[in-house]
Formats: C-alpha cells, structure tokens, sequence
C-alpha cells in the first residue's frame, strides 16, 4: 500500500460513525457516500475535487449519463484492474450490469471497505460477495504531491 493510500485509509476511518445525510459533506455531521469521498480528498488535497451540483436521490436512474465513473476518471484517471486493488482505493458500485454506478466506498483491506450506509453512518462493511460483484470500478487517489 502506498503512502498516500495509507492516508486516505485513515481518513476514511475517522468518518466512521459520521451519520448518513443525503448530499451532505461533513464529518461528524453527516454525508453520503459522494461526500465522503469529497471529504476525504479536501483532507488530502485542501480543496474540494469539484463543484458539485444539487442531486436528487435518484439521479443515477434519471440522468442517463453515468455520472460518478465519468468524475472518477477526471478526478482519477482510467480505473485499475479489481484484482489490484489495494487498501485506501476508491471502490464504485453499481447494482446491476445496465445501470449506472450508484454507490462509492474506500477499500479498506481485502474483505471490508468504508463507506456511507444510507439511512445508518459511515461504517466498516465486510465485503461479502453481493458487494464484491457489484464493484463497477477501482480507482488509486492521485499521489498527495501530484493532487
């Protein structure tokens, strides 16, 4: 694991027990996945990734567009193979092979991950195989120097 993913792993640690708030941003008063990972990267990065606009709970299903892995390889790059992943990298979902990708959490070693649970907090999940084969894309977070 290197350095800047041993970071983002911590980081995503201490949102744990954040609770779930839809677009919110905030840790220890509330997001969703999409700010957790927005969270996360101002801790790394000192600013937010990008402006991110106003969405509906259903706006993977409405827009047409797959909107989170098209920031993800702006944000990222070109994703990485599942079979490298390593602790700290930004895991997306999504819940079927037809739908866009919905849901983003941080690798936390080879059988959990972090992210937030809607309606619950930000939490340590086990990897199970229905989340396992829902992973959409593995992306690395830019080295802190080149961020």
């Amino acid at each position: 694991m290197s350095g800047t993913g041993e970071t983002v792993l911590a980081l995503a640690e201490s949102w744990i027990g954040t609770p779930y708030r839809h677009q919110g941003a905030a840790k220890g008063i509330g997001c969703d996945c999409i700010g957790l990972i927005r969270g996360i990267w101002r801790e790394l990065y000192g600013k937010e990734p990008e402006t991110v606009p106003a969405y509906a709970p259903d706006w993977a299903e409405r827009s047409g567009e797959d909107r989170l892995m098209d920031a993800a390889r702006r944000l990222f790059g070109e994703p990485i193979a599942v079979g490298e992943a390593e602790p700290g990298d930004l895991l997306l979902f999504r819940w079927r092979p037809d739908c866009a990708a919905k849901h983003a959490g941080i690798l936390a070693g080879p059988r959990h991950f972090i992210h937030a649970y809607e309606q619950a907090t930000v939490t340590r999940s086990t990897l199970v195989p229905s989340w396992r084969r829902r992973i959409a894309a593995v992306h690395r977070f830019p080295d802190v120097r080149s961020g």
